[in-house]
């Protein structure tokens, strides 16, 4: 099993995170498998030239959580510091690496080499994609319609060479969508949700910091469901957001993947380093169909 299907770091002050989930809170699901195509421009390729970008808009340069813009020397870089409001748009960023220069091997992890998500600052709008890499080291992310307000988008990667060889990473950066923003409240903390006439039910007590199971059972007309398909090596995809300040984690259910006979549980490994709510998204695939069902959860 790789180091990404395991729990993954997101914590503050360097606390091992993981959980994850993936879903579209109000907006309709969208996995960029096929992602939307378009060259990266000259303008919009990051240059990798060791400048200081604490200043940059949409870069945090806190640690932990997947809320920094850089970790051991690893950056996030993009010239978009806005995006527009109702259309599907591309998304330009590259990561650098310690020497500055724009990293352009990675690992493939979970069919990937890259995942690419971006939720909003109410946590509504998920959207997990797989972007494509230009031989420079530009990626370009085919984002669906974004809703005006603070958006976070992050960038999840293991380096396949260099300082942080086999290291995972998730780095993150916030762009703005103008126009009037209403904010979404929360939905209710619940243990139980419905999303496409399935029902995803989740069973497990959570502390801050301490690693506890996790199961998740999907069931449609209150029979079990036992033909979830491999999605991403593995039954289903684990996102989950902290409400206030976005911060991220994901992981994989632990289940071995048999064709397509995977359900009606689904174990987790889960420990969420912050207490409050997290939105939970989790992403499974019946019948070539991929379904993202979403939910709150309290960790105490």
């Amino acid at each position: 099993m790789s180091a990404r299907r395991r729990t993954l770091a997101a914590a503050s002050l360097g606390s091992a995170l993981a959980l994850a989930l993936a879903a579209c809170g109000a907006d309709s699901p969208h996995d960029s498998s096929t992602p939307r195509t378009g060259k990266p421009s000259a303008s919009a390729s990051p240059t990798g030239t060791g400048h200081d970008h604490s200043s940059m808009p949409g870069m945090d340069m806190n640690d932990g959580d997947g809320l920094a813009g850089e970790k051991d020397g690893y950056r996030l870089t993009s010239n978009a510091a806005t995006l527009p409001a109702g259309k599907g748009t591309d998304y330009r960023f590259a990561v650098t690496g310690p020497d500055g220069k724009p990293v352009t091997r990675f690992t493939v992890e979970q069919t990937k080499r890259l995942h690419f998500y971006a939720i909003r600052s109410d946590l509504t709008g998920f959207q997990h994609l797989h972007p494509t890499m230009a031989d420079d080291g530009t990626w370009t992310a085919g984002l669906a319609a974004l809703q005006p307000g603070s958006w976070r988008l992050f960038a999840q990667f293991t380096p396949h060479s260099g300082t942080g060889r086999s290291q995972d990473l998730v780095l993150s950066r916030t762009v703005t969508v103008p126009g009037p923003a209403a904010t979404t409240p929360l939905p209710k903390v619940s243990t139980t949700t419905e999303v496409d006439g399935y029902t995803v039910t989740v069973r497990g007590e959570l502390m801050a910091g301490m690693a506890h199971p996790l199961t998740v059972t999907v069931s449609k007309d209150g029979k079990p469901v036992t033909d979830l398909q491999p999605y991403l090596d593995s039954y289903a995809h684990l996102t989950a957001f902290h409400e206030g300040d976005q911060a991220f984690a994901h992981l994989h259910p632990r289940n071995k993947v048999n064709g397509d006979h995977g359900g009606p549980g689904l174990s987790f490994h889960a420990e969420l380093a912050k207490s409050g709510n997290w939105r939970l998204f989790l992403q499974f695939r019946t019948a070539g169909r991929l379904h993202t069902a979403a939910l709150t959860l309290h960790v105490s």
